[in-house]
């Protein structure tokens, strides 16, 4: 099969419009198995995003009129269209990204449930009445939906993240412009298509692509835009952070992080190991809260790491389209040399490396699964967000050094504990400074629960009813 046969027409979609290549600037869109191109993405140019403003504005006064009910239906159609064609949009997101097509339907699943709670949490936006001053007075808090919304997605995960700024958006009554990853455009551009297909009024979803920091920097630009959701870099999310900060623009931001793991002596090794190696390598670690710092007592620390290893060297890594493929590419050559960098930074700072630590092959973006011991402070590994398929492992002896560890660096997304004993995990869950810890588990991302991080890993969360009110306001009403 021809890399490109089952690929999908690259658009932007303004104003109920879809708009293609013709007159436009883009760039090719590559499969990571391959290095193929398998499309042509268009740019929106400057009178493109003047529409898509103008439309997503006018838009807003009518979708947050539209009866949350209605809303409700609207969205929960979009979400069976996407049911019906998930096999479809399956096989483009890992056409386009790479990962194993198990990989891409659970995170379509994932995304169409987030899509539908959102549906129905949207009718219980509630407020409040409150005690008046008098006998007369009536008090109220009511949540209005912010306005127009600019939202900015990562190549990771093209659908979750999508749907997750937009079903929030949607679900709260406020318009949105996504920009969407240009490495993997497809997907955004089929979820759109089933929103078109389900009778979302025109401009009250909106896709553009082009040059994200000419792009992002022109929306915030606007007097339009009331509110920014972005999932990315902490670098560039900062950047845009003092940008909304300086209109008085609300944000979300969904940051990068570096996730310790700490394994207590009273593990069950086997059950971490399975956890943990099954998420190490999901989406060949280019996930922004797979573990990273593996923190193992040493009464346990080599039966774990001899078992991850096995694990590790037992993957199947090859095309995402092959069903026999546990773990497939990187999303690009810079993310296959930053892993042999920081492999190679590891070595010469005392770690050994158990199994992988090198490129497969020379067609396509393939980094084989890794395992690393004796990891010393100093290596870079433990201080930079790997993005990728390895897993440093590290001794510890007592709870309170392994906590310092794992709070030293100045990520705060997501944590993992593994202990048979409930008073190590309410102490370890208490101390971690993390938005997100999970124990015995390595499940943070549910539709209804609250997914975000702290320190530099981000401000506010996307999920759960949090996740809805993130695009609210509050507004007093007192009636004498």
């Amino acid at each position: 099969m021809e890399s490109g046969a089952m690929y999908t027409e690259l658009d932007l979609f303004i104003g109920g419009e879809r708009i293609g290549s013709a007159l436009r600037s883009g760039e090719p869109v590559l499969n990571p198995a391959t290095g193929d191109v398998i499309g042509t993405l268009p740019h929106a140019t400057r009178a493109d995003l003047d529409r898509a403003l103008e439309t997503s504005a006018r838009a807003f006064k009518v979708w947050k009129r539209t009866l949350a009910v209605d809303r409700a239906k609207i969205m929960r159609r979009a979400a069976d269209i996407l049911r019906d064609r998930q096999e479809r949009i399956a096989q483009i997101l890992t056409l386009e990204e790479g990962k194993p097509l198990r990989e891409s339907r659970a995170e379509l699943t994932l995304s169409i449930e987030t899509l539908d709670w959102m549906a129905d949490e949207g009718r219980r936006s509630y407020g409040r009445v409150i005690p008046g001053h008098t006998p007369d007075a009536r008090v109220l808090a009511v949540r209005e939906p912010v306005g127009p919304v600019a939202a900015f997605t990562p190549w990771n995960f093209p659908a979750l993240t999508t749907l997750r700024k937009i079903s929030g958006a949607l679900g709260a009554g406020c318009s949105i412009i996504l920009k969407a990853a240009e490495e993997t455009p497809g997907t955004a551009v089929e979820i759109a298509r089933a929103f078109e297909d389900a009778g979302l009024p025109d401009g009250v979803l909106q896709l553009v692509f082009g040059v994200p920091a000419d792009v992002s920097e022109y929306l915030l630009a606007s007097d339009v835009i009331r509110k920014i959701s972005f999932t990315g870099s902490t670098r560039v999310g900062q950047n845009l952070a003092a940008m909304a900060a300086s209109r008085s623009i609300r944000f979300t931001m969904e940051l990068g992080g570096h996730a310790p793991v700490l394994v207590f002596p009273d593990a069950d090794i086997d059950k971490a190991v399975e956890l943990m190696g099954g998420f190490k390598y999901r989406n060949a670690g280019q996930v922004c809260v797979a573990p990273t710092r593996f923190f193992v007592h040493e009464d346990v620390h080599d039966r774990f790491a001899s078992a991850l290893t096995a694990f590790a060297a037992n993957l199947k890594v090859g095309d995402g389209l092959d069903e026999a493929s546990t773990m497939g590419p990187m999303a690009n050559l810079r993310r296959v040399d930053a892993m042999q960098a920081m492999v190679e930074d590891a070595k010469r700072t005392g770690a050994t490396i158990t199994t992988g630590g090198e490129r497969i092959g020379n067609a396509g973006y393939f980094f084989a699964p890794t395992v690393m011991t004796g990891v010393q402070d100093a290596a870079r590994i433990l201080r930079e967000e790997p993005f990728g398929p390895i897993a440093p492992i590290m001794r510890f002896s007592g709870m309170d050094e392994v906590i310092a560890k794992a709070n030293s660096l100045p990520f705060g997304l997501s944590s993992y504990v593994f202990t048979a004993s409930e008073r190590t995990a309410r102490i370890v869950s208490q101390e971690l400074e993390a938005g997100m810890v999970a124990v015995n588990s390595a499940t943070v991302s549910l539709p209804q629960a609250p997914f975000g991080g702290i320190k530099s890993s981000g401000e506010g969360s996307e999920g759960g009813i949090e996740g809805l009110q993130a695009y609210t306001q509050t507004k007093l009403v007192v009636q004498q």
